[in-house]
């Protein structure tokens, strides 16, 4: 057992060195951010999902900190260190561990802790050809390492995105969707309430406060609700303030006095989300879905087609890519393209790189605004398994 462990460690630092050198090589520094990280941070970003897979714990001093899930955050947190402008163009690799509590058992393809080798590419003015660049800087690590059989799978929250701004609905709804959008049920459970019940309250809802309160007047609502709590011995427990809970409520007392989604505009979302084709032709599909219904999301489209294009020109085989809708990753950060690669071998459920855009990432880690951001990482473990066969 020992001897098979030393031959793994050093079939991975070999690999690593391998990749590494193909990131250097096009350009990226190599950084190592630190494994320890504020925990708040995480768990602000990522989603509920890698959310509740984090491991996090309390120091001496009593501050909450966590084993980082990956290395995207961290990665942002080192940039704003050495940036006081987080616009400044860069571009870093890594490769290092990462911890995540695996639900169904650790496995070789799943465990607890494994190596993320990856790039980031921050401030690049030009976003489709950074996107592109990305993708194909990965590949080519990949081919660098013997892996050549793949397939590539692809989403576009920036087409979701295009598509709820077009579609007719108050700005909170739009945000709620979007907030599901990581959870497939979820979002078609709130698809259908918005169409069926936004006018009825939820049976557990406080009746007699929300009565009182008046969603032009958010300052006097915030006061209604801390009274109500006083009154009633309520004790805020978590992370939820009165803002929070008072946010909450003026947006059940507005969807009270608004008129519910139109099936038409639930129809056309529903279709939408449900478009899984081949690159190349998902983007006609889309393009005929919303001519039917005469609504035009004609940049976000052409920034699809344009990523496209730079991928073939710079050699990637587009027919051996997937466009699904529904795609987003399980990482809550990303607001644009995405992707995945796929080694036959081990399977969807196992991807052996994946990556995507992510430009409100700097603002959530501490800058003033948003910032371009895209980037990939390749999960070592897994690909060495693609290489020799293992599970």
């Amino acid at each position: 057992m020992v001897a098979e462990t030393a031959k793994k460690f050093e079939a991975l630092e070999l690999q690593a060195h391998k990749l590494m050198s193909v990131f250097i090589k096009a350009g990226h520094e190599a950084v190592a951010p630190a494994i320890i990280q504020p925990a708040s941070v995480f768990l602000d970003v990522i989603g509920e999902t890698l959310r509740a897979r984090t491991y996090v714990f309390t120091d001496p001093d009593g501050e909450e900190l966590c084993l980082r899930p990956d290395l995207t955050v961290p990665i942002c947190r080192l940039h704003l260190e050495r940036h006081e402008d987080p616009t400044t163009r860069a571009r870093y690799c890594y490769n290092g561990p990462a911890f995540r509590f695996q639900p169904s058992g650790s496995s070789s393809s799943h465990p607890r802790e494994f190596r993320q080798a990856g790039i980031e590419s921050i401030g690049a003015v030009d976003l489709e050809r950074a996107e592109a660049l990305t993708l194909v800087t990965v590949i080519d690590a990949l081919k660098a390492v013997g892996l050549t059989d793949i397939k590539l799978r692809f989403g576009d929250l920036g087409l979701f995105r295009a598509l709820l701004d077009a579609a007719e609905m108050p700005e909170r709804w739009r945000r709620r969707l979007l907030h599901q959008f990581w959870r497939p049920q979820a979002f078609r459970n709130e698809l259908k309430r918005l169409t069926t019940a936004a006018i009825d309250l939820p049976r557990d809802a406080p009746k007699a406060l929300l009565a009182e309160l008046d969603p032009e007047r958010p300052s006097d609502a915030e006061k209604r609700v801390a009274r109500h709590l006083d009154a009633e011995g309520i004790e805020i427990v978590g992370t939820r303030g009165v803002a929070e809970i008072t946010a909450n409520l003026l947006s059940i007392v507005a969807d009270a006095n608004t008129k519910p989604l139109s099936i038409e505009t639930a129809t056309l979302l529903e279709a939408y989300i449900g478009i899984v084709a081949p690159a190349r032709a998902a983007g006609a599909r889309i393009k005929d879905l919303l001519r039917e219904k005469n609504i035009d999301i004609g940049p976000a489209l052409d920034a699809y087609h344009r990523r496209l294009q730079l991928l073939t020109e710079a050699g990637v085989d587009i027919a051996r890519a997937d466009f699904e809708a529904e795609f987003g990753r399980t990482l809550e950060y990303y607001t644009g393209f995405v992707f995945e690669v796929v080694a036959p071998s081990l399977g969807a459920q196992s991807p052996v790189a994946g990556g995507g855009r992510y430009d409100q990432l700097m603002r959530q880690c501490g800058a003033a605004e948003g910032v371009a951001a895209v980037g990939g990482a390749i999960h070592t473990e897994r690909l060495l398994a693609a290489l020799t066969g293992g599970v």
